[in-house]
């Protein structure tokens, strides 16, 4: 496995009409690619179709496939009211055993909290399906005033800085599971 690339799936969870979760999860990915180690699947929820019943359907069966290749997970998301949005609890809600034992972090953006709070949340929901959720986080505290019109950062460093070290526990994480899910399966 350490010479394989990590399957990493970016899941971008805002899909209101004008969203800036695009903006911040352009940002993130273009760190992710900097490494060599990381093969990307980006998942942006406004473009998913997930039916309102899961069962028999071929837009579930694909989004099914895609959450149980991965070998880790970002999730990118807003907070709304103090938590995280509805679409992303019906992305994570669709599947189950996918999530397990494969670990999750957070890029979260907002206003003065800068969606700290929903990544509390998701936290709790994300360990009720036995994945495990990564400590250091990135989040971008009024996030509007950060970047530029064209999606840059006004001053990157400590968002690229907190970026790297997401990244590098998040893939210590994934090889570590990895090996531990070939060697025996996850006994959820």
């Amino acid at each position: 496995m350490s010479d394989m690339p990590l399957q990493l799936a970016v899941i971008i969870a805002s899909t209101r009409t004008g969203r800036f979760g695009e903006t911040v999860g352009r940002w993130f990915v273009t760190r992710a690619q900097q490494h060599d180690d990381l093969k990307l699947d980006v998942i942006d929820l406004y473009d998913l179709q997930l039916p309102d019943s899961l069962e028999h359907s071929p837009h579930a069966a694909a989004y099914t496939a895609r959450i149980d290749a991965a070998d880790a997970f970002v999730i990118v998301t807003p907070e709304y009211n103090h938590g995280y949005p509805a679409a992303l609890k019906r992305a994570i809600d669709a599947v189950r055993a996918e999530w397990q034992a494969k670990p999750v972090g957070f890029v979260s953006y907002g206003g003065l909290a800068g969606g700290l709070r929903a990544v509390e949340q998701l936290r709790q929901v994300f360990a009720e399906l036995h994945a495990v959720g990564i400590r250091d986080t990135v989040s971008f505290h009024m996030a509007h005033g950060q970047f530029e019109s064209d999606g840059r950062l006004h001053d990157p460093h400590a968002a690229n800085t907190a970026a790297a070290t997401l990244l590098r526990q998040l893939a210590w994480w994934a090889r570590a599971l990895h090996t531990a899910r070939a060697a025996q399966p996850y006994p959820a």
